[in-house]
């Protein structure tokens, strides 16, 4: 149990022949593991280009057969061996020869395990030693632990994928105070693993915003979403639009160190200033473009789009904010435009209507304008090398104007006015990620039927395909699915202190994190992954 995938009845016919590969590789020498290339999948020995300097002593036969590491994600595979694992000792930790560029990651695992960090050194008994294998076999992020002879080889195609090969060590150590015996060998499901904060209905403070990207990577997650925009309060400071800035907001630098964090924990910060809805606090010091209906009747948070002025003012934002956060993604918002909630937005708006109809010719609607807004805005960050999100009822099904094909669909509800079952958007072609508000959605308050999710649901139930309510969509579009997050949205701001907020995520965080590292149905209940997740602190 505990996240052990060779116990499974699927894979137990291939553990004999498993161990005696790793049998195999732990005849080798770790001598030659300072520098160079893992050989093929060896877990980090060297190829047999290379002669051994001295052979190592077989592991004790006394040892029983080693099990998988007790973390959070489970390590997708774990081949066990026989032999008394790696614990903090006299060693310390060292980077292999031409894998300097882990001095970071080196750092804070020895920090952590409370053990010397030598720099780029040879190996000796007892320590810990990070490798780059860019030659290795293995996509972006997987990694690599070889535990044998009382040392421990941490190896990946890239520097996330040792960095998560040091969270693996850290928990292991932390649940059952070693690393075991014998080679993990992991990689993620899917490549966007996250959470998402409303910064702006509800100010939480920089160190708190902190904490979640500290214990986000434990659970090797890459990205962060920043909502800080909305009706309700405009959170980070503005050197182009002050008057615009909610009176608790973070700082510059507030938000340089954040991201500076997020870098060093291999965590992608996904700004997002959300229009042409949403943007009541924006309004509020600039009332002469809000939109207004036929009676004169303003629009909460709606933006007038067809106001030049309004493009103008969203677009210095976006510049403005772009040079704050040099993370490749930016998500555009794009969803509840009140001025197509109406039942006849061409009536309710007139001027709008007229206004698609000569841009876009006789058949156009007030929704062309909206996509058309959209699509100006990713026409603005694109050029500055950003991939774009959007939400999913800011896509129009009918449209004169379509939304850009490289716009990326986060999927939260099929609730909405307009909004379209995920099949849809995949069978078009379009590439998605999940957040459905069925499982993934912690409101605070918990308005509109929502409950806050305990984690149990998500864990037992939901996968990426599980897109919309609680049916998966067709496995054929896996390729299509690029992973999920998690999200805290703050209707009722008051309704919890950040610290409770912190508290009520940790077990659905961690139920995220197992299913999008891996969307087996896991090996452990759900009552021993809360135990587990209690050990692990």
């Amino acid at each position: 149990m505990g996240g052990i995938r060779v116990t499974r009845h699927s894979e137990r016919a291939r553990v004999a022949g498993a161990i005696v590969a790793a049998a195999a590789a732990f005849s080798m020498t770790l001598t030659g593991c300072s520098s160079g290339e893992p050989g093929g999948t060896g877990g980090g020995v060297r190829g047999a280009g290379r002669t051994p300097v001295a052979a190592a002593p077989s592991p004790s036969r006394t040892y029983p057969l080693s099990k998988a590491p007790d973390t959070i994600p489970s390590v997708r595979t774990h081949v066990p061996a026989h032999g008394p694992g790696w614990r903090p000792g006299t060693g310390g930790v060292v980077i292999a020869k031409g894998s300097e560029a882990l001095a970071d990651e080196g750092q804070l695992i020895a920090k952590e395990l409370k053990l010397g960090y030598r720099g780029a050194v040879p190996a000796r008994a007892g320590d810990v030693e990070l490798a780059l294998a860019t030659a290795a076999k293995g996509k972006p992020e997987s990694y690599t632990v070889l535990t044998r002879g009382g040392r421990v080889r941490i190896s990946g195609p890239d520097q996330a994928g040792v960095f998560y090969g040091t969270r693996t060590l850290k928990q292991a150590v932390r649940s059952g105070g070693a690393m075991p015996e014998g080679v993990v060998r992991d990689q993620p499901d899917r490549p966007q693993r996250g959470l998402m904060v409303d910064i702006a209905r509800k100010h939480f403070t920089a160190g708190w915003i902190e904490d979640r990207l500290r214990e986000m990577a434990d659970l090797k997650m890459n990205q962060l979403g920043l909502h800080f925009s909305d009706d309700q309060g405009f959170r980070i400071a503005s050197d182009t639009h002050p008057e615009i800035v909610s009176r608790e907001h973070l700082t510059k630098d507030e938000v340089r160190r954040i991201v500076d964090l997020a870098a060093r924990l291999h965590i992608t910060v996904i700004p997002e200033i959300d229009s042409p809805g949403h943007l009541g606090a924006v309004l509020a010091a600039h009332p002469q473009l809000q939109l207004r209906d036929a009676a004169g009747r303003t629009v909460p948070g709606a933006i007038d789009v067809g106001q030049p002025a309004s493009a103008k003012l969203v677009d210095e934002l976006l510049k403005e904010y772009a040079d704050l956060f040099p993370g490749a993604y930016w998500h555009l918002g794009g969803d509840e435009y009140q001025a197509l909630v109406r039942k006849n937005p061409e009536a309710s708006f007139p001027q709008l209507a007229a206004l698609a109809r000569q841009k876009y010719g006789p058949n156009a609607r007030v929704q062309d304008l909206a996509t058309a807004w959209v699509n100006d805005r990713a026409a603005v960050l694109r050029p500055l090398g950003r991939k774009l999100k959007a939400w999913n009822d800011g896509f129009f099904r009918g449209g004169v104007v379509a939304a850009d094909k490289d716009l990326e669909v986060e999927y939260w509800t099929g609730k909405e006015i307009g909004a379209r079952p995920p099949e849809e958007y995949l069978h078009e072609g379009r590439r998605l990620i999940n957040l459905n508000d069925e499982y993934m959605y912690y409101v605070l308050g918990e308005p509109n039927e929502f409950r806050y999710p305990t984690g149990r649901r998500i864990y037992e139930e939901w996968t990426p395909f599980v897109i919309r309510g609680t049916q998966p969509v067709p496995r054929r579009y896996s390729d299509q699915i690029l992973g999920g997050r998690f999200a805290i949205w703050c209707d009722l701001s008051n309704a919890q202190t950040q610290d409770q907020v912190a508290r009520g995520i940790a077990m659905p965080l961690r139920a995220t994190s197992q299913k999008l590292w891996d969307p087996r149905t896991p090996v452990r209940s759900w009552q021993q992954f809360d135990a587990l997740a209690k050990k692990l602190g």
